[in-house]
């Protein structure tokens, strides 16, 4: 059984996983020294970004020949 390739680059993977961390990171340190609830806005793109991961080890972890039938 052949892994299918994912919706990302092995670079553009990486580079995900850095934006991740970097926007997880970011979120609750800016929710120490900022009075506002600007940090919010880091925490949704922190799940974005894990979205975008998720979706990418789903489709490289599907059979190649599965996805050829769709």
């Amino acid at each position: 059984m052949q892994q299918g390739n994912g919706i990302l680059s092995t670079r553009q993977r990486r580079l995900a996983w850095l934006g991740f961390l970097l926007a997880a990171i970011q979120a609750p340190v800016s929710a120490k020294l900022v009075s506002d609830s600007s940090w919010l806005f880091s925490l949704c793109v922190a799940l974005m970004v894990a979205t975008v991961i998720i979706a990418d080890d789903a489709a490289r972890r599907r059979p190649a020949e599965a996805r050829s039938r769709d």
